[in-house]
């Protein structure tokens, strides 16, 4: 093959590859980079994809996506951050705590909008919730404050309630405060709490060996974006081991959990867009205020009750927003 036709042959070669692809069209319409824990399949980033859509966008047309799964491990968010500074995306949209730290410290000086999805305070990352300044603004389900609700209901729910199981993923800092606030909640309720730590889904399935061999009586997962991903693995393990679990999203009990209580993190990911379209369309993140979630929802799932030998208690049921059959 002559030098020149070789050459041709790779440029042809490379304008064919996903990454020219996705260059070139980021060229011509707004960008958005989306750093998640779960699967792409997942119901909160799809209700993110509709909320772009409700507002007009199409992707492809008047707007391209650039959406970078951990799959359950958010150490990889570091990597995907900086590749999609690289690619300078107009927006970046981060999930959990930890996506929001990743982008920050990818961005740097670099003057790119971040909108963050997460349910701890955001305090620590920003100036302040009603105006956060600088480059970063989002949502939070502020999960961590609902600690002692949580433990409340658990104790309605299974009489008498002694001994409870604390699963959290400790690379969340966030973490250490929510397990401060939920041990404050279980002196007052006369609970004893013990923490089990889960940073895989290995160390998941190592953490429920333990929870069981220590005659646990019910579980509390800490939503975080690694327990988020592995919602129905979560949920199929406590049915499992017939240990009635509580986790902070709807989700969970729609996916076989017994009962969740907290804000909808697919209502906030829908919201996110909103943030989105506002940013590109000239609004300053640090103009944009931290919406807190308004509105925290108990869910039941009756055939999860029925398959653990669990009765609800009528006052647990009448405060329910939806009972799942």
């Amino acid at each position: 093959m002559r030098p020149r036709v070789f050459l041709f042959s790779i440029a042809f070669a490379l304008t064919q590859s996903p990454s020219f692809t996705c260059a070139q069209q980021m060229s011509k319409v707004p960008s958005v980079g989306v750093i998640l824990t779960s699967p792409l399949t997942s119901p909160h980033y799809q209700a993110f994809l509709q909320g772009l859509h409700d507002l007009g966008y199409v992707e492809g047309k008047n707007i391209a996506i650039v959406a970078k799964s951990g799959e359950g491990d958010p150490n990889r968010f570091p990597d995907f951050a900086r590749e999609l500074v690289q690619l300078n995306v107009n927006v970046m949209v981060a999930g959990a705590d930890q996506g929001l730290r990743a982008a920050k410290e990818a961005t740097g000086t670099i003057a790119i909008p971040i909108v963050a999805v997460a349910c701890d305070p955001l305090d620590s990352l920003v100036v302040s919730i009603a105006r956060p300044g600088g480059q970063a603004t989002g949502l939070t389900c502020i999960s961590s404050e609902l600690a002692g609700k949580r433990l409340q209901l658990l104790k309605e729910l299974l009489s008498p309630l002694t001994r409870v199981a604390i699963l959290y993923n400790p690379d969340d800092r966030n973490k250490a405060w929510e397990y401060k606030q939920s041990q404050e909640a279980a002196d007052k309720l006369k609970l004893t709490l013990r923490a089990y730590e889960a940073r895989s889904s290995i160390e998941i399935d190592e953490a429920f060996t333990r929870i069981v061999d220590d005659h646990t009586q019910a579980l509390i997962i800490f939503s975080d974006g690694l327990t988020t991903a592995y919602q129905k693995k979560l949920a199929d393990l406590a049915l499992a081991h017939r240990l009635p679990a509580m986790f902070g999203f709807r989700e969970f009990t729609e996916m076989g959990g017994l009962i969740s209580y907290g804000a909808s993190n697919t209502a906030m990911w829908r919201r996110a867009a909103s943030y989105v379209d506002r940013i590109l369309k000239g609004s300053s993140p640090g103009d944009l205020p931290i919406e807190q979630a308004a509105r925290f929802e108990l869910v039941i799932n009756l055939k999860t009750a029925k398959a653990l030998g669990l009765e609800i208690p009528p006052n647990v049921l009448a405060q329910a927003d939806e009972a799942l059959e």
